[in-house]
This record gives C-alpha cells, sequence and structure tokens, in this order.
C-alpha cells in the first residue's frame, strides 16, 4: 500500500509549478517588462521633441503673419501673448491660445533673435537653458531659420 500512496503523491506534485519554477517566471516577466518600458521612454522622449518643433513652426507662421499685417515683429517685452490680440483684420489674434511646450512650460520669445529678426525658443524637459537629450534646446533658428522647418 505505501507504494500505492508514493505514486499517488508524486503525481499531484508533478501537476504543480515549484516555487523556483514561479520566480523563473517572474523574474523574465520582470525583465521583459523594463525592455518595453525603456523603449516606450524613448518614442516618448522623441514625440514630445518633435510635437515642440511644429509648434515652434506654428508659432513662427503667427509671427509672420503678424509682420505681414503689422508691418513689424513684436518686441520681447511684448512677447507671443501679443499673437492672442485681435487686430482690425485678425479679429480673433493670430494664435488661439497662448502655447505650452510639451513639458507645460511656456515658449520663450526674443527679438532681436541672435541672426534672424526674433527667436522662439523652447527649453526642453528641465526648463532651464542648456541640455542634451531630453533636456535639449529647441529653437527656430536652430530648426532653420524663419519658417522654423528644417
Amino acid at each position: 500500500m505505501s507504494c500505492k500512496y508514493a505514486a499517488t503523491n508524486s503525481k499531484n506534485q508533478r501537476n504543480a509549478f515549484s516555487l523556483v519554477e514561479l520566480i523563473v517566471v517572474m523574474v523574465i516577466l520582470g525583465m521583459l517588462a523594463g525592455l518595453v518600458a525603456v523603449r516606450t521612454r524613448g518614442y516618448l522622449i522623441s514625440s514630445k521633441q518633435n510635437a515642440a518643433k511644429t509648434e515652434i513652426a506654428n508659432i513662427v507662421k503667427a509671427v509672420e503673419t503678424f509682420y505681414a499685417d503689422q508691418s513689424r515683429y513684436p518686441t520681447t517685452d511684448e512677447g507671443i501673448n501679443l499673437l492672442l490680440s485681435p487686430t482690425d483684420s485678425w479679429p480673433n489674434g493670430f494664435l488661439n491660445k497662448a502655447p505650452l511646450d510639451p513639458w507645460k512650460n511656456p515658449y520663450e520669445y526674443v527679438s532681436p533673435g541672435s541672426s534672424e529678426p526674433y527667436e522662439i525658443i523652447c527649453l526642453g524637459a528641465d526648463g532651464r537653458e542648456g541640455g542634451e537629450g531630453e533636456n535639449l534646446d529647441f529653437t527656430s533658428e536652430s530648426l532653420g531659420g524663419e519658417d522654423g522647418r528644417q
């Protein structure tokens, strides 16, 4: 009878996972989740930087439209907020709302720029001048001049 009991007991044990097997599976799943998170973060950073470049190009178009309408560029003190103000020919203003970069920081406007009549600046994720990677700054001049595109 003891043989029959031993055979039944080993059969029941084979149907279950051991603690070591469960830990190995959990470690593998954790490593896979980590790899996915790293790749996703890279795409997220890249998409935010591309969104900032697109928004700078839109602001440049609004500034150039303002120039065509008013025969002058906004001063540094007037900044981007002047583009929100209605004029006789643009009753809704040149921009619908004050734009924020993808990191929720305001774009900076400087007139004159270093080599153009004005410069629009996005300070990156850290909101401070300078930086690399996610903190990289973008300007209308670095993106290709007056139209803000490369």
